[in-house]
């Protein structure tokens, strides 16, 4: 697990237009913020549209506040909401090289090591199959915050559901237990 204490810490999502890694980036930072420490989430936006690969970023400083604002190109982080870009975009890009890749995907942490060839931590679960389970949609967003969290303790679990409740509504619970299950099964390579 990467050190998340006393440094800033950089996170990169790659997700389509429609998928939420906006959302995700907006939730994680304000968990981070109520914990007390400094955030700041943003997208890249050019010409997306639904469908078109997307980037969203995180910035979580335990300490002082942040003053960077251009995109994150060498992450500590790299999370994927869709594996199909795995095929056309260079998802693991500037990672560090004691960086961690987590991905939405039904392969195997194997099938995935040997496809990639990535020496970083690697970490997978099948987001979109617990978001269809428990979301009735395949939106994987708030369940990739689980393997976020399991992953990395970036913010605690806790520190989400506030988060969750202002931006869902009726349907936090749902979320919250979809990042729940999420962060319980996923799978993590060190």
């Amino acid at each position: 697990m990467i050190d998340i204490k006393n440094r800033l810490i950089e996170i990169r999502w790659h997700g389509r237009g429609g998928q939420g890694a906006v959302t995700s980036t907006e939730l994680v930072a304000q968990a981070a913020i109520n914990e007390g420490k400094f955030a700041q989430a943003f997208p890249a936006f050019g010409p997306e549209r639904r469908g078109a690969p997307v980037l969203a970023f995180i910035r979580v400083d335990n300490e002082k506040p942040i003053r960077i604002r251009a995109e994150i190109t060498k992450p500590d982080i790299v999370v994927v909401l869709d594996p199909t870009l795995l095929r056309i975009v260079n998802v693991t890009s500037g990672l560090s090289e004691n960086g961690i890749l987590i991905i939405n995907t039904k392969r195997s942490l194997q099938d995935i090591e040997s496809s990639l060839k990535i020496k970083q931590q690697l970490a997978i679960i099948d987001a979109t199959k617990i978001a269809q389970e428990l979301l009735g949609v395949p939106i994987a967003n708030t369940t990739m915050i689980g393997a976020l969290i399991k992953t990395t303790g970036v913010v605690k679990l806790e520190s989400l559901f506030e988060p969750l409740k202002q931006r869902f509504g009726r349907l936090a619970d749902r979320n919250i237990n979809a990042m729940e299950k999420a962060y319980e099964e996923t799978l993590i390579r060190e």
